[in-house]
């Protein structure tokens, strides 16, 4: 499908269009001096030697059990003990971390993070369920960020690794209503993700409609790359009509927004590197659906790009994004 002669480049369509500075994987990314790599740093800098014992690790540290462990992603886990708001933390680190979560995600957003952190643990207060490592030596050399939790795994890195967006694999998600939510999904912040990826399929032929459905949806942390040559399900974007591809580029707008624009920028480099949205597949899944007239349960896949929307029992989200599938996956469900 690469250079396919009958096709408009998908990145031309329309009103809404990527900017070609974002040609390059290596443009656009985070730094080591963005406001959440400053703050990791100040961080770094401020933890006495038992803190760094337990929270900092080498760049490559291998846990027994996730593997190389700044790499990994789940969907409920903690990369360490301490939890952000306890007693093993200073105010002022608290204060600090607090800084990087904020940094790495669009202040838009930041109070619907927050609705889903507190909705997801109970009612507990910001950090109370939240967990951080650190991993190399940020200001010398390569390092690495990441903060987790239940339906949370983030990471600012400075691009220190710039063959990946957003640092590595990602993963949020919500139960706003309980953990089975109904149809509609009321509340849950992420959930017009899954709207704007609907209107897409309302505008495809029904014929056509039928390749994009698929009975069974796989593993929700299935989310490794299968690179140019793969065997992926759904329907090719390239095969979408000029105005089903300028709706699909809304709907991969509303996926990026939740972060901070400089890993926007990366997110689209990197798809861009490997043929652009032209390039990816979108599959809908029947498997899991409750709300009538929208598929709970979607992907959007390239090479080196996949975003996964699981919205059955509730929502998760599984996002892997190089600039090579060449990257392997570290992840469990």
């Amino acid at each position: 499908m690469l250079n396919h002669p009958d096709r408009r480049d998908f990145l031309r369509v329309g009103a809404t269009v990527i900017p070609a500075v974002l040609a390059s994987a290596s443009l656009g990314g985070p730094t080591p001096t963005s406001p959440a790599e400053t703050a990791v740093k100040a961080l770094y800098e401020s933890l006495n030697g038992d803190q760094k014992k337990i929270i900092c690790f080498d760049w490559d540290h291998q846990d027994k059990d996730r593997g190389l462990l700044r790499t990994f992603v789940s969907n409920n886990w903690q990369i360490t003990k301490p939890t952000i708001s306890g007693t093993f933390y200073t105010k002022k680190q608290q204060d600090l971390v607090h800084e990087i979560f904020k940094g790495v995600i669009n202040p838009k957003w930041y109070p619907k993070f927050l609705k889903q952190l507190k909705e997801d643990t109970g009612g507990k207060a910001w950090g109370a369920d939240q967990s951080i490592a650190i991993f190399g030596k940020p200001g010398n050399g390569k390092f690495e960020f990441v903060m987790t939790g239940r339906h949370m795994t983030l990471r600012a890195d400075g691009n220190s690794e710039d063959n990946v967006a957003f640092g590595g694999p990602i993963f949020y998600g919500h139960a706003s209503m309980g953990f089975n939510e109904k149809p509609g999904h009321e509340g849950n912040v992420f959930w017009n993700q899954a709207v704007l990826a609907n209107k897409v399929f309302q505008l495809i032929d029904p014929k056509e409609q039928k390749r994009a459905l698929v009975a069974v949806r796989p593993e929700e942390s299935a989310v490794a790359f299968r690179g140019p040559k793969g065997l992926f399900t759904g329907i090719p974007v390239c095969d979408l009509a000029s105005d089903q591809q300028t709706e699909l580029q809304t709907a991969l707008n509303g996926l990026i927004e939740p972060f901070r624009k400089e890993d926007q920028a990366e997110a689209l480099a990197c798809l861009n590197k490997q043929g652009g949205l032209k390039e990816c597949y979108l599959t809908y899944y029947k498997e899991g659906n409750i709300t009538d007239g929208t598929w709970d349960n979607w992907r959007l896949e390239g090479p080196s790009f996949v975003w996964y929307f699981r919205g059955t029992p509730h929502v998760h989200v599984w996002v892997n994004v190089a600039d090579s599938p060449s990257v392997k996956l570290n992840a469990k469900g």
